[in-house]
């Protein structure tokens, strides 16, 4: 299978690739990055991008026969303008969505029709689609986003499966795999990552909002697969008219069975995603 991957230099996207690359059924990683990243596999074929708001031909030349793609390209709202957060927060995927879902053929087989295309965005905590007063500007543009991309699933359900996930508290400290890979801490994120887990490890709460990356990287290549096609259900998962699937932080800690007994015991101290 042939997946695409964005944001493959981030926290969450570095875990999602960490997740690809374990996975046998996956035969080709196309990486669509403006830098280069620190994984090397023979699978991963690494493609500049620089402007993330056109796909030209021979582009998607390179990705043709891809299924899926974890969108985890994003920014703090902090770091950038508005108008800039904007971009590339909703342009950005709102527009590989609509360049990707091409990319499907008109059937997989003679006897078997083509599946659409999985288009699996990383949103996060705090996104809604009816903002108020007191709603942080991401969480209403990441709102925009979403309903965006369910109208566009909605127009075309044969070509694109859209489905977004909205992670919390992301959680890197027991996935040693991919510390070498990781963009550089800061003393505000250390300060930040000590905090959290005294509130999370030590008074046992929040438990809801932790996401530690190792089973959240499985999670988004799997939907990427289509491996939980029909089973995204339940508590922490909404579904809006048209198919388009919600799966919240508590919604994929209960699927990947992080609140079971015997549980993961890898959720000691974070990086906190929120923006």
């Amino acid at each position: 299978m042939h997946l695409i991957l964005t944001g493959g230099t981030g926290l969450v996207g570095t875990a999602v690739l960490d997740a690809m690359i374990q996975s046998k059924g996956i035969t080709k990683i196309s990486v669509l990055t403006r830098r280069p990243i620190k994984f090397t596999d023979d699978r991963i074929e690494v493609i500049m991008h620089k402007d993330f708001t056109t796909y030209d031909s021979d582009l998607l030349a390179k990705l043709q026969g891809a299924q899926g793609c974890v969108w985890a390209l994003g920014i703090s709202q902090n770091q950038v303008n508005k108008a800039d957060y904007i971009t590339i927060t909703k342009t950005f995927p709102l527009a590989a969505a609509k360049a990707f879902q091409t990319l499907v053929p008109s059937k997989t087989s003679e006897t078997t029709p083509s599946q659409p295309f999985h288009f699996v965005l990383v949103s996060g905590d705090g996104t809604t689609f009816s903002p108020g007063v007191f709603t942080p500007f991401f969480g209403r543009i990441k709102g925009e986003t979403e309903l965006a991309l369910a109208e566009m699933q909605k127009a075309n359900p044969s070509a694109l499966r859209a489905t977004t996930v909205r992670p919390a508290f992301v959680d890197f400290t027991g996935h040693d795999e991919i510390k070498p890979h990781l963009p550089e801490v800061g003393r505000l994120m250390s300060a930040v990552v000590t905090v959290m887990n005294t509130v999370t490890r030590r008074l046992g709460l929040l438990r809801s909002k932790w996401a530690p990356t190792e089973p959240l990287g499985r999670f988004m290549a799997g939907m990427a697969m289509g491996m939980w096609d029909g089973a995204l259900d339940g508590g922490g998962v909404d579904r809006l008219p048209g198919g388009f699937t919600v799966v919240h932080n508590h919604g994929m800690r209960r699927i990947m069975g992080l609140d079971a007994a015997g549980g993961s015991e890898r959720e000691e101290s974070c990086m906190c995603r929120k923006g």
